[in-house]
């Protein structure tokens, strides 16, 4: 079966030297990454978070690039029938295929730095996402704050997730807009639950934001809300992302992934530079996972210190208190960024250090040589508990790392006794929770924690 389908929504042409880096040949490895990401958007709406599943189960699905003088086109060969109505291609995939071209052509020409470069300083490359986000039409016109980034697991439970589309329905019915990284689970609850509240409220454009990168949506394929599909170029930028767009954060429950992205934010926010700096973060769930949430704050308290608790709030089973604290926080947002003349449409006042934009990639070394001990700042710590968290992600979903676990055996994580401790309680819980994986799937730890 053989389908040819044209631009919507953006990249109707391609230069001739962009042509040839996504062409099917053997060096390319951007035609790799893109057949990649395109089979993972026609996959849209399957339960997944194994890559290695999706490209096996469709080893006779290709891809190819045409270009005419008149625009580029897509040729699909044996792409999954569920992608298609009546032999017609879902609209909302058809533009995220060209979205996925599109972000892919400008990676390989704009992102990619040498980190011993003068260039990759901390403002360069705050730049580059801004250009990334600018290229990809996300950054619009100016207009008050209203962006909610909302993190969460993909395998979370039945009333856990009734509570995403919930808190994501009155989020819609204040006319708030929802940012998450675009896969299913607490990704896909807050973008079902804001399209009736939206609906209600007869907002004309609603933005379903997705956020993602190419491992991750390689295992992940975006849930079909997202209306605006975004890919940076690795996990850095794509956290750089979401707090440069996004004007709060609302964290639903989840696994080693969500910590990450904590710990990522609570890391900046204990920055010097960013005392005071408005930015709301909420930390809520329905009544079934209070103790999920006691244990995040435990673990965080006896790592990061008491301090860090005045940066996020704990909301229990009440979503219209975190649809009206994320409003009221928007007003602060906006008042503060007035007062300093700072853009409502891309975070340029926070101040995010430079290890937290390195990329950490995530080998059996790496992961061994993470320094995890209190003989460190808090902020310093929350950049190495963040790698290790990273580490185990990429050990449960993306495919080089799980084949590298393969090989060379589990990841080892060593540091002082007692934190190590408490890391792997708060990872046992996770296990048991059947936070790492998509329920009814059998968990093997990419991982073990020396104590």
């Amino acid at each position: 079966m053989i389908i040819k389908i044209s631009p919507r929504g953006s990249l109707e042409q391609l230069s001739q030297i962009e042509t040839a880096k996504i062409q099917k040949n053997a060096s390319s490895r951007y035609y790799q990454l893109y057949r990649k990401c395109a089979l993972a958007i026609l996959c849209s709406g399957i339960k997944c978070d194994d890559a290695h599943t999706i490209l096996t189960q469709y080893p006779d699905f290709d891809i190819n690039v045409i270009t005419r003088e008149r625009g580029v086109q897509l040729e699909l060969i044996n792409p999954p029938q569920q992608a298609f109505v009546d032999d017609e291609i879902i609209i909302g995939l058809q533009e995220h295929l060209f979205s996925a071209l599109r972000d892919i052509v400008y990676l390989s020409d704009h992102y990619y730095i040498d980190p011993h470069s003068p260039d990759s300083k901390s403002q360069i490359i705050t730049n580059r996402v801004f250009r990334g986000l600018r290229n990809a039409k996300l950054i619009t016109d100016p207009i008050d704050p209203s962006i909610v980034v909302c993190w969460g697991g993909h395998s979370i439970s039945d009333a856990e997730y009734q509570y995403t589309r919930d808190v994501g329905y009155e989020l819609g019915l204040r006319h708030l807009n929802i940012c998450t990284g675009c896969g299913p689970g607490a990704m896909e609850g807050p973008m079902k639950g804001a399209t009736i509240g939206h609906a209600k409220q007869r907002v004309e454009k609603p933005r379903y934001i997705g956020l993602t990168e190419p491992s991750i949506i390689a295992a992940e394929p975006p849930n079909q809300l997202v209306n605006e599909l975004v890919i940076m170029p690795d996990i850095e930028k794509r956290l750089e992302a979401f707090i440069r767009i996004g004007h709060g954060i609302i964290i639903f429950p989840g696994g080693p992934g969500t910590a990450e992205e904590l710990l990522y934010l609570l890391g900046i926010l204990l920055d010097a530079n960013n005392e005071n700096y408005p930015f709301p973060l909420v930390l809520t769930g329905p009544k079934e996972s209070k103790d999920y949430f006691a244990s995040i704050d435990r673990f965080i308290n006896d790592t990061l210190g008491k301090q860090t608790k005045q940066l996020y709030r704990i909301i229990i089973d009440d979503p219209k208190k975190v649809a009206r604290v994320m409003k009221q926080g928007m007003l602060q947002v906006r008042d503060y960024r007035k007062q300093r003349d700072d853009s409502y449409r891309f975070n340029w006042g926070l101040n995010i250090p430079l290890t937290f934009q390195t990329p950490f990639i995530p080998s059996h070394r790496a992961m061994s040589q993470l320094k995890l001990d209190r003989m460190q700042s808090a902020q310093d710590l929350a950049s190495n508990l963040r790698c290790a968290f990273s580490g185990i992600v990429a050990g449960n979903v993306k495919y080089d790392s799980i084949k590298a676990i393969k090989q060379h055996g589990l990841f080892q994580l060593s540091g002082d006794p007692e934190l190590m401790k408490k890391m792997d309680q708060l990872l046992s819980a996770f296990v048991a929770q059947n936070r790492m994986k998509l329920p009814h799937t059998d968990y093997q730890p990419c991982y073990e924690v020396l104590k």
